[in-house]
């Protein structure tokens, strides 16, 4: 039989198959996170009919002669390109942009894919659209940092989760007072009979207490003139500066504790100090909070002295405090003032006061960020880490087999899964959106194209080989 008729046949097998790879990323351009696959074909073994000869004396070389016995299938390769970003509005849709794979477990079986069609089912756990569990790293008690040294596991958030109420330990003021602050040159005190008295000297302190005087009249350093009608001011001293800290007990009773820091010495030599304290009056040491229910609070804490240097950052002094509630929920709570965080530049007073403890809360609603982390907002209005999503990478991706639903496993050749946050392993995630399919259409439709004529041609190639053999047989008649 001629040679020709068995490789016009391994070309209409190979064209096919083509055919076939064509078929189903056609079939596939709208399928979520779905990967094109491109045949590639290489010649058989040919027939040597002579070797190459070198060249001998006054002969050249020869070349050899060899007769190619067609083309066989040379590998089917799955490409894996980023598809188009297409939103989708549903909150818990992720697309994956880079080089890896989502994580999905069907027990202890690990499976990957590309399709970001995940969801939350009736017990909180995050499933994909068959209800294999995504892996990811859940965070510890409220306002921990997530964990991803470890083996990822199941993410599971219930709807309805609760937030345990958390006394307030720590409260941590920061960012800038400033250095610019005018101080009081003189008092103008005003009785409520309208008679008036004025203090200038340096040291002198006065109360605004609707007794004795209903109001002051404040002359500032750079000649400004300001009215308060309550506190206790004192000349040379700044006006008070004021922040809240907001307190939580044991049972997440907020108590808005205000703090005084007023400017009490000018230095341009040594730095300026700064006194911080519960009372615009000085030495006060005590506060009285009226609760929303009619009840008080007692609030204690002795004045902090803060020197500043120069350059305007904290020098030395006090620079941790104790505040200490009475009549809260736990009877007597303490909690410490960090005030080493604040700085003292030329600009605005921007100091802030932070404090760690909350209220009891639910959780309302779910979101996740660029770096697959799912944040859940609380009803006491806290935003808290629940969990961060995994992914695998691959040292040879196309190596993955594919056992159907945009699921791949781990082959002989893909290498093992190096797992890692989004962030580490060099990808994004946009949220509210899916990958489209990578399928390139006008791409498709000329290979498919180029794939029938060579299919035809092979075609033609067994018709003129059976007609090569007819006109042989016909010989003998």
């Amino acid at each position: 039989m001629m040679r020709s008729l068995y490789s016009g046949v391994s070309g209409l097998k190979n064209h096919q198959t083509r055919m076939d790879v064509v078929g189903n990323n056609i079939s596939n351009v709208n399928t979520t996170g779905f990967k094109s696959s491109r045949v590639t074909f290489s010649d058989t073994l040919s027939q040597t009919l002579s070797g190459a000869a070198s060249p001998q004396g006054n002969l050249g070389g020869t070349n050899p002669k060899q007769i190619g016995l067609g083309s066989s299938l040379s590998s089917i390769d799955t490409l894996f390109t980023d598809g188009s970003v297409q939103s989708t509005g549903v909150n818990t849709d992720l697309c994956l942009s880079g080089s890896g794979l989502f994580i999905v477990k069907d027990g202890d079986l690990s499976y990957y894919t590309r399709n970001g069609n995940f969801k939350f089912d009736k017990e909180g756990y995050y499933v994909n659209s068959d209800g294999m569990k995504v892996a990811g790293w859940m965070a510890g008690k409220a306002g921990d940092a997530i964990n991803t040294n470890g083996e990822p596991g199941e993410i599971c958030i219930p709807t309805g989760k609760t937030m345990a109420a958390s006394a307030t330990t720590e409260a941590k003021l920061t960012k800038n007072l400033n250095a610019a602050e005018t101080t009081i040159t003189k008092l103008t005190m005003t009785k409520a009979d309208g008679t008036v008295a004025t203090f200038d000297t340096t040291g002198t302190t006065q109360s605004v207490d609707g007794t004795t005087y209903i109001s002051a009249t404040l002359t500032m350093s750079d000649g400004t003139v300001v009215t308060e009608t309550s506190g206790t001011y004192k000349v040379g001293n700044s006006r008070p500066v004021t922040t809240i800290v907001k307190v939580y007990d044991s049972v997440g009773n907020a108590h808005a504790v205000t703090l005084y820091m007023t400017k009490t010495k000018v230095d341009s030599t040594n730095g300026n100090q700064w006194t911080v304290s519960l009372d615009s009056k000085l030495g006060q040491g005590t506060q009285t909070i009226k609760e929303k229910d009619g009840t008080t609070t007692n609030v204690a804490m002795s004045d902090v002295t803060l020197q500043f240097d120069t350059n305007g950052a904290y020098k030395s002094g006090s620079g941790l405090a104790t505040l200490t509630l009475t009549n809260g929920a736990t009877g007597t709570q303490k909690v410490i003032v960090n005030l080493n965080g604040l700085t003292q530049y030329s600009g605005s007073n921007t100091a802030f006061a932070s404090a760690d403890g909350n209220a009891a809360g639910t959780l309302k609603s779910l979101s996740i960020d660029s770096a697959g982390v799912i944040t859940g907002t609380y009803t006491n209005g806290l935003n808290v880490q629940e969990a961060q999503v995994a992914i695998a990478q691959f040292n040879n991706m196309a190596g993955l087999t594919k056992t159907g639903n945009s699921l791949y496993t781990e082959s002989n050749n893909s290498g093992t899964p190096n797992v890692g946050t989004i962030t580490d392993l060099g990808c994004t995630v946009t949220p509210s959106a899916l990958e489209m399919s990578n399928v390139d259409m006008a791409s498709e439709l000329t290979d498919m194209i180029v794939t029938q004529r060579g299919y035809q041609s092979n075609s033609k190639i067994i018709t003129v080989s059976d007609e090569l053999l007819e006109t042989l047989i016909n010989m003998k008649r």
